[in-house]
Formats: structure tokens, sequence, C-alpha cells
């Protein structure tokens, strides 16, 4: 992806992706308030996964009374909710006024982005061991699946509850399951890797979420190629583009397959 293309490809994910007002789930709504454009979960989705600042048009001279609304409004909800930093937000310092207003930082993530057909011809001869099982999540199974792949991702990320998260991730698919496709790998038993592809209607992209792998079954090719299953069945529904918020640890393997960085970007926490 040449510097023009990759520019391009920003434009479009802001416009697209980042600034749609879309409810994920039926009972959310996405709005702005001002300059902000906020996710507000339905009642029974109160994590910060599921409430959230997602963009916002802001300048030195507005942007501590709308982090300030925000804190305000999510308060009397007695909600905890993120704010997703991007490194082409303003105002520059918007990271210190976030801190300053009581947020949290998480890890640091890279935005990075692909064409489909791109990384499905990056992704040829993806393969598993034999002993290895990769298929989509059971619906008759799940209420064992679901907490199964919260469990797994407790495990992967060092003991971490997943269950807010996966309640949030259950009542989109539930809401539409061919819209949100959840995939897994299965080994003696026991789920060693989850990973799910949003396929957003009206854009150009698909998203990609999930896919770490258990320790001790790193290095055997799994995440490639639920990677591979994830963006074949983008490119079958006509998607040009993939994205991805990538870890530190998933970075260099998505670059390998075709993706590009585009910016940086950082989840601020704040809790009631």
């Amino acid at each position: 992806m040449t510097a023009v293309d990759t520019a391009a490809a920003l434009q479009a994910y802001d416009e697209q992706l980042r600034r749609s007002t879309e409810a994920p789930v039926k009972g959310a709504t996405v709005e702005w308030s001002g300059p902000v454009l906020r996710l507000v979960g339905p009642p029974d989705l109160e994590s910060s996964w599921a409430n959230a600042v997602v963009a916002s048009e802001l300048d030195e001279s507005t942007a501590d009374a709308a982090i300030a609304e925000q804190v305000g409004f999510f308060r009397d909800l007695g909600r905890p909710f993120e704010w997703k930093w991007h490194g082409y937000d303003q105002p520059a310092d918007l990271r210190d006024r976030l801190s300053a207003a009581g947020f949290v930082p998480d890890e640091q993530e890279t935005l990075v982005v692909g064409e489909v057909a791109e990384v499905v011809a990056a992704c040829a001869g993806a393969s598993v061991p034999g002993e290895v099982t990769v298929r989509h999540l059971r619906p008759e199974h799940a209420d064992t699946e679901f907490a199964a792949i919260a469990d797994q991702k407790a495990r992967v990320w060092g003991g971490e509850d997943f269950t807010d998260l996966m309640s949030v991730v259950r009542a989109e698919w539930e809401a539409d399951p061919d819209r949100l496709l959840i995939h897994v790998a299965e080994a003696r038993g026991e789920i060693v890797c989850a990973a799910w592809v949003r396929l957003h209607v009206g854009t150009d992209f698909a998203s990609l979420w999930g896919g770490g792998t258990l320790p001790e079954w790193r290095r055997k090719g799994i995440y490639r190629a639920l990677v591979d299953r994830r963006t074949r069945e983008a490119q079958e529904r006509g998607y040009r583009y993939l994205q991805v918020d990538a870890s530190d640890d998933s970075r260099p393997i998505l670059q390998r397959l075709g993706l590009h960085a585009l910016t940086e970007t950082t989840p601020y926490n704040w809790s009631p």
C-alpha cells in the first residue's frame, strides 16, 4: 500500500467506521453530544466495553469542557466508559488532558489496515496441526462456548476478567449473527484460540478482533489460520479493507500478512 493509499485508507476508516452512528447492539445509542461522538450501551451492558467516546472534534479551547461533560454524563449513569484516543486526534495534548481528568490509559495499540485481496494472498497455505480443529462457534452450545472463550482470554491475558466483554460480543452476535462471525480453534477438548470478524454493512471495511492464542499453542500457525478464514469471509462478501486494532504482539504478524500501520490508538478508561 503506497503512502497515498495509506492516507486514503485512514480517511475511509475515520469517515466510515469511527464516525458511524449505527448502534452495534439493540438498545444502544451512538450520538453526537456537541463535538463528541459517544456510544451508550443498553441497560444490561454497563461495562466500558459497551460505553465509550469513539470520536471527537476538539481543540484547545473546547477539550476540557467536553471531557468534563462526558465524565458527568457517565457518572450520572453510574457507568465506566472508554475514550478511544487516536494519534491524529486534537488537541495535541488530549492524552494529558484525559489523564488529568482521571482517565487511566490501557496498553497502546496500532491501527493497521490492509486490502482484503492482499491479505488473502499473503495467507495462502495457512494451516494448523492435525490435532487442531478450526470452526465457527456452535449456536446450540452458545452458553458453554462463550464461557469457554472468556476463560481462554483470561488465560492469555494473565487472569483479567473477560466476562463483560463476551457479554457485549454475545449481544452483538445474537442481534445479527451474519455480521459477527466467531471462530474458535479447539485442541484436546479445549478452546486454544478464539477470534471474530465484524462485517460493517454499508462500508468498505471488515474488522478483526480477538485472536490471542494460549502460550503452549503459539507458533503453530493458528493465529494466521484464523486471520485467513476471517479475511476470506470478508472477501466473499465484497469488502475491500481489513482493519485491526493490533497489540504489540500481533502487529508484526499482521504486517507480514499485508496490513499497514496507520496510527497509534490507546483506550483511556474512566470509572465512577
